[in-house]
Parts: structure tokens; C-alpha cells; sequence
């Protein structure tokens, strides 16, 4: 479960997240959106630990990020858009390191059926360097699931796969919420949170503007039954008419 209460995050006089409140049960996948600077990332790098917020508090299955830092990292997950691996260790030994971190005893056991998830057992004794953008990004989910984590963060983890490794990402991320998983999967792409998420956070200029269920959301900011969240998103951020159409000459 992830609790957060009061999130703020403030650089001198420019307000990044404001006082933001939302909870994510286990089993749901809460797709997080918004414009450009509308705080996604922030709120996801506080939420992980990855920089401290200026107040307010964070909860990760029940574990105080700032009183137990070390205590709730261990049950937490963060992928950022960005993969960032060891250049001079190969896949596996990429999964042997991340194992000796988080104590995982059996890692061999648990690491093949990721990597055949992934399609990446033959990649094994491959370097960062040997592997395509796609299979970086991989290798980066496979180290982080090594340790079976309850929560888990997903910051554009389509970036750089082919058709096939999109599918299965989306099997992946469904697979987790069933097993129990507290997701945050924060993407531009709104068809890819109508096909795997549950609920929907959607912030603008670091606020909130909306919480809940892709149903309640959908009801709230559109009076069409069979509006998409594509409508719902472009009608909550002030934007009713969405992107520009442009007629050729």
C-alpha cells in the first residue's frame, strides 16, 4: 500500500507538488498523468525516496520513508525513464549484485523466469553496451523485481521497446497487480492507462485535480457514457477541445 499525506516539494519560490493526498491499494494500478511541469516525476522521486520531500508524509506498506528510509526502500521498486546500469557488469551479474543488496538468497531461482518474461535469457553474459535501448530498459525491471516488491513505480517503461515488448510490459504490470502489488505508473500514452491501470491521478501545475476509479473519473469530466480518459484528461486540465488539428494546404 502507498499512503501519501500532505506531499509538498518546494525548490526557493518555485512550488514543484502541492499539498498532494492519495493512497494506492494493494492489487491497483493508479495511472499518473498530467501536463508537462505538472509535477509527475517529482511526486514519484519523493514517493521513492530518490529525493526528500520538503514536507509531508509518505508510507510505504505502513513503513515511514523518512523515519525508516532503508526499511521501506526494501519493499519498494522505482523504474525511471531513464535505465542507468553498471557499464563493466554483464546481465547477470547485474542480478548477482542487486541480489547481494537486497539479501536475496535464491536469486537464481527467481531471476530465470524474469528474464524469460523479458525474453532476455539469452542475454545473460551480455554488457550494457552489447544491448539495445529496449533490452536496457529489460534488464533495469528484471534487478528491480529480483526482490518481489509490494510497491512499485513506473516512470514511461514503454520508452524504447518494440511491439512485443510493449505487450508483454502490459502483461507484466497486470501480473504484479494481481499478485498483490501496489502500482504508480506515471506515462504520457492515456490508451496505455485505459488498458492496464484501475485509477487515475492526474495532477496540473503540481496540484491535484483528480482521484479515483478510470469510471468515476470518466463520469466526473465527461458527460458522454462512452467518453475515453483521453476526453476526461484534456476536460480536467482545462484544455476541452485537446490537441490542435492541423489542415494541410
Amino acid at each position: 500500500m502507498i499512503e501519501v499525506h500532505s506531499l509538498a516539494k518546494i525548490y526557493g519560490e518555485f512550488t514543484a507538488v502541492r499539498d498532494l493526498s492519495f493512497t494506492v491499494q494493494p492489487g491497483e494500478v493508479t495511472g499518473l498523468v498530467g501536463p508537462n511541469g505538472a509535477g509527475k516525476t517529482t511526486t514519484l522521486r519523493c514517493c521513492s525516496g530518490v529525493i526528500p520531500p520538503t514536507r509531508g508524509t509518505v508510507r510505504i506498506r505502513g513503513i515511514d520513508l523518512a523515519t525508516d528510509p532503508v526499511g521501506a526502500k526494501r519493499q519498494l521498486a522505482f523504474f525511471p525513464d531513464e535505465p542507468r546500469l553498471f557499464e563493466y557488469l554483464t546481465v547477470r551479474q547485474h542480478l548477482g549484485f542487486i541480489a547481494r543488496l537486497y539479501g536475496v538468497a535464491d536469486y537464481e531461482a527467481r531471476a530465470q523466469p524474469l528474464l524469460d518474461e523479458l525474453e532476455m535469457s539469452d542475454k545473460q553474459d551480455l554488457l550494457p553496451g552489447e544491448l539495445s535501448r529496449g533490452m536496457k530498459q529489460k534488464l533495469v525491471i528484471a534487478c528491480g523485481l529480483l526482490h518481489t516488491p509490494g510497491v512499485i513505480f513506473f516512470d514511461e517503461p514503454l520508452t524504447g521497446l518494440d511491439p512485443a515488448g510493449i505487450r508483454r510490459m502490459k502483461d507484466t504490470m497486470r501480473r504484479l497487480a494481481r499478485e498483490g502489488a501496489a502500482i504508480i505508473l506515471s506515462s504520457h500514452l492515456l490508451s496505455l492507462l485505459e488498458e492496464v491501470c484501475t485509477h487515475v491521478l492526474i495532477l496540473k501545475q503540481g496540484e491535484k485535480i483528480a482521484d479515483g476509479s478510470l469510471a468515476e473519473v470518466r463520469r466526473r469530466f465527461s458527460e458522454l457514457p462512452d467518453a475515453s480518459l483521453e476526453d476526461a484528461f484534456f476536460k480536467a486540465t482545462g484544455d476541452d477541445h485537446g490537441p490542435p488539428v492541423i489542415t494541410p494546404p
